[in-house]
């Protein structure tokens, strides 16, 4: 299982569809609209969005809208069975909101389902033959590989259900998990990563009342998606670029990279360029070329709930293997949730004591 399109519910279409071109660098692919609804897709090469708008009251953009603010709206999954997906997701008790259906688009057959996810939240999953790839190449090289995680925030005390949830519909299992606490928020994290193709899909709970978390819940109106990670295999260049088109990113401390040296032994070739770049970095002691390296957008929506991430993954070989990084670093995690946290005293939501 992997990541396939995701859907965004927007004010306006047209304006989204000119930011993701014009601040991320993505390439505007198609457009459609119906009585109630506009659409536009951007894509940058296998990362695909598709950012839909009301245009009536009828829209279900128009429903969605009036509980949450613009967001994401659908995470799609690309399955090699999509049968035995949704007969697993329908013995677990899911909600199917649209079966199994099938199209022929472009030369490429595919099978598509929906399913309620959490809160409001829902999952297309598809199955395509006739293409590996989810987008046809571009002419225009991408600044992006691919979606690396999108990380779901519940509310407190509902993180065990919800990762009981994705294990027993979709198949996750849980990895990694953090707890990070502060003298002034907490929260507490579960990645959960799927066997069959590794999407991974972490999911936080708020740990204190003022956590980043709850206010993301707060400001959100509920459960949903707080950020999404783009891999790339330069992000120092494409910070640069993305910073010549005007986008904004969560600032890092100088004393974050002098501190992160002491501990560490290893410096990279470009850590000038990283640190000047504002990128956190992290990586084990045995492999430590195998860097992961980090960079956090601030939010893109009017209030306080979505952003991105951008992420590279370095690897060394080791006795002639391929070692690359895995997995998500307690110390780049710790160095986000308190850059986020200098923002919420910025907004006036986190009182600092």
């Amino acid at each position: 299982m992997e990541f396939d399109r995701i859907q965004f519910y927007v004010e306006n279409a047209k304006v989204s569809r000119d930011w993701f071109v014009n601040q991320l660098g993505f390439q505007s692919i198609a457009r459609s609209a119906n009585s109630h609804t506009h659409t536009e897709t951007v894509s940058s090469g296998n990362v695909c969005f598709v950012l839909s708008s009301p245009l009536t009251s009828a829209s279900p953009a128009a429903s969605w809208l009036k509980y949450h603010p613009p967001g994401i709206f659908d995470v799609g999954f690309r399955v090699e069975n999509i049968e035995l997906v949704i007969a697993r997701a329908t013995t677990a008790g899911a909600k199917i909101l649209k079966p199994i259906e099938e199209d022929l688009t472009a030369g490429v057959f595919c099978k598509r389902a929906k399913i309620a996810g959490w809160g409001d939240l829902s999952h297309t999953l598809v199955e395509r033959m006739g293409e590996n790839s989810l987008l046809r190449a571009s002419a225009k090289l991408p600044l992006f590989t691919l979606i690396d995680h999108v990380v779901l925030n519940v509310a407190s005390g509902d993180l065990s259900s919800a990762v009981s949830w994705y294990q027993k519909v979709l198949g996750f299992a849980p990895q990694q998990n953090f707890d990070i606490q502060t003298e002034k928020s907490a929260l507490r994290s579960q990645v959960m990563v799927h066997a069959e193709g590794g999407a991974q899909f972490p999911i936080n709970e708020p740990a204190s009342a003022n956590s980043q978390i709850q206010e993301f819940l707060s400001a959100n109106r509920g459960p949903g998606i707080q950020h999404m990670a783009l891999q790339t295999t330069d992000i120092v260049g494409v910070v640069t670029d993305l910073r010549s088109r005007g986008l904004s990113f969560l600032p890092v401390p100088p004393t974050y990279y002098s501190e992160l040296q002491q501990r560490q032994n290893y410096v990279p070739a470009d850590w000038q360029a990283i640190a000047a770049s504002e990128v956190l970095a992290d990586w084990q002691e045995d492999t430590p070329a195998a860097m992961l390296l980090q960079i956090f957008t601030q939010p893109i929506f009017a209030e306080p709930t979505f952003f991105f991430e951008i992420i590279e993954r370095r690897f060394t070989f080791v006795d002639n293997k391929k070692v690359q990084a895995g997995g998500f670093g307690a110390g780049n995690f710790r160095a986000l949730f308190e850059a986020i946290e200098r923002e919420q005293m910025k907004r006036g939501s986190l009182i600092d004591d």
